[in-house]
C-alpha cells in the first residue's frame, strides 16, 4: 500500500449537514476498501484561484491516507461523478 494525499473542493453553497454527509461518504469509500490511517483535514471555505462552475469560493478537504490502489481508483471514480465535488486531485506520496 502507498501513502496518498487527496484534496477535493466541495461546492460552497451546500448546507452544513449535506457537506458533512458527503465527507463521511467519501471517507467510507476509503475505509471499506482496506485503507488505513485516514486523516481528514477540513480547511473550510477558501477563495479559489480561478472561477470553477460559476463559484469563486469552495470548501476544501485534504485527506492523508495509506491505501491500496483499488480504494484510490474507486474514490477517484466517485469524485468524478459527484456534482458536489467541483475539483479533486490525488497525489501518491511514498510507500507506507
Amino acid at each position: 500500500m502507498k501513502r496518498y494525499e487527496i484534496m477535493y473542493i466541495i461546492r460552497p453553497n451546500l448546507e452544513e449537514q449535506t457537506r458533512k454527509e458527503l465527507v463521511e461518504a467519501l471517507n467510507k469509500i476509503l475505509t471499506t476498501n482496506g485503507s488505513q490511517e485516514v486523516k481528514v483535514d477540513e480547511w473550510g471555505i477558501k477563495d479559489l484561484a480561478y472561477e470553477i462552475a460559476d463559484f469563486t469560493k469552495g470548501y476544501y478537504v485534504v485527506l492523508n491516507v495509506v491505501a491500496p490502489t483499488e480504494a484510490i481508483t474507486e474514490i477517484d471514480r466517485v469524485m468524478k461523478i459527484r456534482e458536489d465535488v467541483i475539483r479533486h486531485i490525488v497525489i501518491a506520496r511514498d510507500e507506507a
